[in-house]
Order: structure tokens, then sequence, then C-alpha cells
């Protein structure tokens, strides 16, 4: 866990991996995250907790849902949100990350909400950022995405209520998958019964047997008895990297469909970080079906992201009363 991710206190200052946080932090994300949820059906959808705040997402790579979920949040919260540019900006005419982000931050900024395709680019960021400015990961390469994960925790937690004797199975491209690290690690912190992966051993980590999960390659068995099937994305371009044969065979062994979903339990819950791929990881009729809680995850994203800055702004408030 990065040295500077939480307070002298324990309360997050960043929020940039789920790696080393403690299981009371991520049940509080999900409190708090409860909380807000309500907020969303309100004939006026605000709280004025952020109301003066500055927050900034630095997208260096393409989103909408996430950045989408992640404005509103702020919006939400009263904060003032400006999403930067970078393809207009003047990082792409020369100007370094670095005098980049000291110009925003002399803009009195109070947070910058990240997204790159480097690993570690979020926990850069976050050394170099001044004392009062907090640094949200919104997904650094194949690292992290820890929002991602906690929304997914709690919608999980939303449906099936323990996590201690659950069964959850993970598809996919694993090796690449920032969402799947992140998912682990949060499945292991909050005690779930059993992790296992299933997808080709081209995809699947060497060290999949220390991230404490069962490795599965085939369907039928990796899915046998599990509360929560979680698909992920496929990158189409893991395609021409040898790396799989083609989206008609991983589709073929690797799909979810309505026969594989059968294997697992009945009230078994269907999850998808999206977009998704239809026909390629999940067929339709799975990913609009009655198991189906993908558009949920969608909604709760925002809960989960208004949560995370209204905790990591405060901490920052507490520690500029305690300077």
């Amino acid at each position: 866990m990065p040295s500077n991710q939480l307070t002298e206190s324990g309360q997050l200052r960043h929020f940039l991996t789920i790696e080393g946080l403690k299981r009371p932090l991520l049940t509080e994300i999900m409190d708090r995250a409860e909380q807000f949820s309500g907020i969303s059906h309100r004939q006026v959808k605000k709280v004025p907790l952020l109301r003066g705040k500055t927050i900034i997402n630095l997208f260096f790579e393409n989103s909408t849902r996430t950045r989408s979920t992640f404005e509103l949040a702020a919006k939400r919260l009263s904060a003032d949100v400006m999403n930067f540019n970078i393809n207009t900006s003047a990082t792409s005419k020369g100007e370094s990350l670095l005098d980049t982000l000291h110009n925003l931050e002399a803009m009195h900024t109070d947070m910058f909400v990240v997204r790159h395709d480097q690993s570690g680019a979020a926990e850069f960021i976050a050394q170099h950022v001044a004392p009062h400015v907090s640094v949200i990961n919104a997904g650094d390469g194949c690292h992290a995405h820890p929002t991602q994960a906690m929304l997914d925790m709690f919608t999980i937690r939303r449906h099936k209520h323990d996590f201690a004797n659950l069964r959850v199975a993970i598809i996919g491209d694993i090796l690449h998958s920032r969402v799947a690290r992140s998912q682990i690690q949060a499945l292991a912190t909050l005690g779930v019964g059993e992790i296992r992966v299933i997808g080709p051993q081209t995809l699947l980590p060497r060290e999949s047997q220390t991230l404490g999960v069962h490795v599965y390659h085939d369907m039928e068995s990796g899915l046998e008895g599990v509360d929560v099937v979680i698909t992920l994305r496929l990158q189409l371009e893991r395609m021409q990297g040898a790396l799989l044969p083609s989206a008609r065979e991983y589709f073929r062994c690797y799909g979810l469909t309505e026969e594989k979903l059968k294997y697992a339990k009945p009230d078994a819950i269907v999850m998808h970080p999206g977009p998704i791929n239809r026909g390629v990881e999940i067929a339709s009729s799975v990913a609009d079906g009655p198991q189906s809680v993908i558009l949920e995850q969608v909604t709760h994203g925002i809960a989960i992201r208004m949560a995370v800055m209204s905790m990591a702004l405060a901490s920052q408030s507490e520690q500029a009363e305690i300077e």
C-alpha cells in the first residue's frame, strides 16, 4: 500500500488501491455509500457537503461511464467540477505532467480524479501534489481500479448481505485486468469464503495461486455452486496478440450463456464492470436477464464515489485543523 494513502489517524487521504486497507475501512466506505444512495431518488439530487471544493477529472485514458459517474458524484456533493481535456491541453503540446499538475494546483484544486494507461500513474501524482490535495485512482494500467471494486462489493452486499459464506467466480482476462486485481483484494479483505478465477492459461497471471484464489480452466467446474458470477471485459486487441484464437472460440469456451449459468446457484447474481462485448464474454440473454445486476452496478458507482470523495476531503480538512 502507498505510504501516503492514509492519514496518521488511519483515514483516507488518497484512494489509490485496495491493497493493504483494512476491513473496517472498506465497510465504512460501503456504509457511507448506503447513506448517499437515497439522494439519487430525491427531487433535488444534491447535498452541500463539498460546497466550495474544486475537483478536476484528469482522464488520460478514454472512459464514458467512469468519468460520468465521478462527475455526477462530485456535483451531487455540490463541488465545482472540471473535466480536463488531455487532447487539447498543454500536455499534448509537450508540457510535462508535473508542470500541468502544478498549474492546475495553482487554481486551488482540492482533488484530482486520475485515470491513466500506465500502472502507478495515480500514485506518482499523489506523491507530487500539495499536502491539501487528494488523489483518487480511477484506473491505472493493469494495476488497480479501487472504486470499481468497491461499487462491486457494495452491489454484492446489497444482494447477499454476508460475505463470509459466499463463493465468487471471476471469469476472463485476469492477467491484464486492474478491476480483477482490486476485486480479489477487496473480496479477500472482506472475508469471502471462496474466490475462483476462470479463464484460459494465457489470460491468468503466473502468481494466481499466491493471490489466494482457486484456478479453473473450464466454466462447468468453475461455476459449480457459486453465489456471484463476475464476467470481465475482454480487450479485443488480445485476439491479435496470440493470447486467444478468436472471439468466437473465446465465447464458445468462456462466454457466459444461460446454459453455463445453470451450474451456479439458482439465485446467483451476474455482474460485469462494462463496457460489455455482447456475444464475446457474455450472451445478451444473460446480460439482460433476471439474474443480471449490471445496471445496478452503474447506479451504485455514483454512491460509492460520493462516499470516497467525501471521506478523503473530510480527512484533509481534519488534517488542516491539526496543522
